[in-house]
């Protein structure tokens, strides 16, 4: 596949994948918001209720523009 390379072992078992990102640069910001995502799936989460409640309503009214 072009822009694409593997990284094997001694063995020739695939350990990493190189991305050639002018090529492939879109895909790879998305497996990265996954893995992001991922990460972070055990930190504690706000309701949006309570994130709403943090911004000034004049800032509100200017998301609504």
């Amino acid at each position: 596949m072009k822009g694409v390379q593997f990284v094997v072992d001694n063995k020739g078992k695939k350990k990493a994948v190189m991305l050639d990102l002018e090529e492939w640069g879109e895909l790879w910001e998305d497996i990265y918001d996954v893995m992001v995502a991922q990460s972070r799936r055990s930190e504690p989460t706000v309701p949006w209720a309570e994130i709403k409640a943090r911004i000034p309503k004049k800032e509100r009214r200017r998301e609504r523009v």
